[in-house]
């Protein structure tokens, strides 16, 4: 608005700027009218459709050959299966069609036109394409079973076969040895009442994952804290069932607008060391995580291929966003537009809950999106240009992404830890079963360091479990009694056996002990004594 008069002067009053850049007709074919604006941009419909798998496959084909970096070939060759995460809602709904169409169904509207119809690259890429469905209703009361729904969405398209997990079942044994990993005996939990995570003995195991999972979820201490914890659950169960089902490629339904969304909370909640895995990463799974196919359906010539890929190395699982190129307005005309009906429009959440990150980051993002476009691309690019400090120390247990060498040191310089007067039980199964070694400086207590949780946790997941909040959280299930210790998922807990049998101290797991004892008052004057000024 101008400082003028409006009402005596008309020029006084800004012109509100045009949805549309120069002309109403499309800027890509020049000559038929346009049905929808992006970023000022016109767009027809036959003109927007081509443009929406133009960046699809940008986004997805340079990262299907094992080296995508190295000298262009002209077919596309995965070293494995393709697997698509399916939730049901917008985005993955759009990627599971565009997968369809440009991979199974081969539709000839989808082929670039560059090369001929003979092409190499119109070949099938992906022998195989599995879908897989994490139903994630029994974390949250009151939310419906979708599964025969989503089942039932599956029959629309031929040559895919569905896979359907359950949110528990990251706390199920049978289904982690199901996965190909090594059994182990669930004897240890975690204290999250404490800071300090300490690892302990538990006393009644539960065999009903379902079970433990409510426990767990309801000793977490804020509402952001549940939802992370149950994106986190959910991305490990698809990793795992991608190197289960010999899969190479795991591709995710992540927008532009939620690409953005998951960037910026991710940031607020401490996890700005792994921003870039946000985009693309190369999972490589643990030493209790048997890397050959579980698959009974390979055949012999697959067994010998998977033999010869794993005396070269691991397998790894490049999980990948074809979508981070088109918005959630994108989306939605491309599913309107090809009917494709979306099945999970149901957000997270229980009564009385309060907002957590997540969900208010979500809602700027929308907002910022519909009155200003083009700034959600520029948060996508801005922070793809952003570089971890730092070097990697091992893995997180329970997120699987890098930990920063380090941080827990610093972050207990910083903190100001405040924790109840508790005893310190003994290690479970004595001694040798502890995953901390007793340095010199605490052999005059033994009872002064605990095996934590700690060095296990990259900083984003160590400030999940440990954030307080300021005013009481409802817990999703009131029922479910806030347990003082719970059971961890099981990938987490084959870790710590692993590392408990083998006799592998915190040292070698990530080359540096963390001890955290009580200090006196006598100690700590004795400390600062000789910087006091008299008086």
């Amino acid at each position: 608005m101008s400082c003028g008069n409006p009402v005596a002067d008309a020029d006084a009053l800004m012109q509100r700027r045009k949805k549309y850049d120069k002309t109403k007709n499309c800027v890509k074919c020049k000559v038929a009218q346009g049905n929808l604006v992006i970023r000022h941009a016109v767009y027809c419909k036959e003109c927007f459709l081509h443009l929406v798998v133009h960046k699809f496959r940008r986004a997805l084909e340079p990262t299907v050959n094992p080296k995508p970096d190295g000298p262009r070939k002209t077919t596309l060759k995965p070293a494995g299966n393709l697997l698509v995460g399916f939730s049901g809602g917008l985005g993955s709904s759009v990627l599971l069609d565009l997968v369809h169409r440009c991979y199974i169904a081969l539709d000839k509207s989808t082929m670039p036109t560059d090369g001929g119809s003979h092409h190499p690259r119109h070949e099938r890429v992906w022998t195989r394409v599995i879908v897989c469905y994490v139903e994630v209703c029994d974390a949250f009361p009151g939310m419906k079973d979708r599964t025969e729904e989503i089942a039932k969405h599956m029959q629309r398209y031929e040559g895919l076969d569905f896979v359907s997990l359950r949110i528990q079942d990251a706390f199920d044994p049978s289904w982690w040895e199901r996965m190909g990993g090594k059994p182990f005996t669930s004897e240890l939990g975690v204290t999250l009442a404490d800071e300090g995570l300490f690892l302990q003995a538990l006393s009644s195991p539960s065999s009903d994952p379902l079970a433990s999972l409510r426990t767990y979820l309801s000793s977490l201490p804020t509402p952001t804290a549940i939802t992370t914890s149950v994106q986190t659950l959910t991305r490990l169960l698809l990793l795992h069932t991608a190197l289960q089902t010999g899969s190479s490629h795991l591709v995710l339904g992540t927008s532009l607008t939620s690409l953005a969304v998951s960037l910026i909370s991710g940031v607020a909640q401490g996890a700005g060391f792994n921003i870039r895995e946000e985009t693309q990463e190369e999972w490589v799974p643990e030493p209790e995580v048997s890397t050959s196919s579980a698959d009974p359906s390979e055949n012999a010539a697959g067994a010998k291929e998977e033999k010869q890929k794993s005396r070269k190395g691991k397998r790894t699982v490049r999980v990948v966003r074809p979508l981070r190129d088109v918005g959630m307005k994108e989306c939605a005309a491309w599913a309107w537009w090809s009917g494709v009906p979306v099945i999970g429009k149901e957000k997270w959440g229980w009564a009385g809950a309060k907002p957590g990150i997540g969900t208010l980051t979500k809602d700027f993002i929308v907002g910022l999106e519909k009155d200003y476009p083009s700034t959600v691309s520029t948060i996508v690019r801005t922070c793809g240009k952003l570089a971890p400090k730092g070097d990697v120390s091992g893995s997180c247990i329970l997120c699987g992404r890098p930990a920063q060498r380090g941080v827990q040191e610093w972050k207990t310089r910083i903190s100001i830890h405040s924790r109840p007067p508790t005893q310190h039980p003994t290690a479970p199964n004595g001694s040798n079963g502890s995953a901390v070694e007793t340095s010199p400086a605490c052999a005059a207590d033994p009872d002064s360091l605990r095996p934590s949780l700690t060095p296990y946790l990259c900083y984003a997941c160590h400030t999940t479990l440990t954030s307080k909040s300021a005013r009481p959280v409802p817990s999703p299930w009131p029922a479910v009694a806030r347990a003082s210790t719970v059971t961890l998922p099981v990938w987490a807990e084959a870790r710590l056996s692993s590392a408990k049998g083998d006799g592998e101290s915190t040292e070698h797991v990530h080359g540096e002990i963390l001890q955290t004892r009580r200090v006196g008052q006598e100690e700590m004057k004795g400390i600062v004594n000789e910087f006091l000024l008299d008086d």
